[in-house]
């Protein structure tokens, strides 16, 4: 089985629950290969969804980059970020958030919901599709012979929930089940 728990636990509580299950950390954190089932690795070459040939290096680079603020449009900038950091935009810095551009060229601004279902996990399962299928592959596999948990900071079971922000950790195992 697959199961999803905070990566801000302790991994004795995690073990706790979960007792001789894998624990493998799939955030930007990671210090090995599971690191690159973060949303905010550079597989590079992702297709930006609604935007004909245009591409990202991140999921989180397309995410942020198409959220539309009271007081900023969308950044095209962060679909080039490698570094994993400087992604983020907030409304600290530009006011309210008005929703996703459906597309860089697009006039329609998205809901959240919508945006997550349209934007968010369309590129996220691209990714596990055509960049991850080798590690999917063996997440599968070990999780056929050992519980698996998977560390991710939201946790959200309900990618439906829009109260909580989705959990990338969720999709994968979403993903892995066939239900995705």
């Amino acid at each position: 089985m697959i199961y999803v728990s905070s990566k801000r636990k302790k991994n004795e509580t995690i073990l706790k629950a979960f007792p001789n299950a894998l624990i493998i950390d799939v955030t930007s954190k990671s210090s090995d290969k599971w690191i690159a089932f973060s949303p905010f690795y550079p597989h590079g070459n992702i297709p930006i969804p609604f935007s004909n040939g245009e591409i990202s290096n991140s999921v989180e680079g397309i995410w942020q980059g198409l959220k539309v603020f009271q007081n900023m449009d969308i950044d095209v900038s962060k679909f080039q970020i490698s570094s994993m950091k400087n992604l983020k935009r907030t409304t600290k810095k530009y006011g309210k958030i008005l929703g996703h551009r459906k597309g860089i060229y697009g006039k329609e601004i998205l809901n959240y919901h919508d945006a997550r279902f349209q934007i968010y996990i369309p590129s996220y399962k691209w990714i596990l599709e055509n960049k991850l299928s080798d590690l999917v592959a063996e997440l599968y596999r070990l999780s056929k012979k050992n519980d698996i948990v998977l560390l991710d900071y939201n946790i959200n079971e309900n990618i439906e929930d829009l109260s909580k922000p989705i959990s990338h950790a969720e999709l994968i195992k979403m993903f892995i089940e066939n239900k995705l």
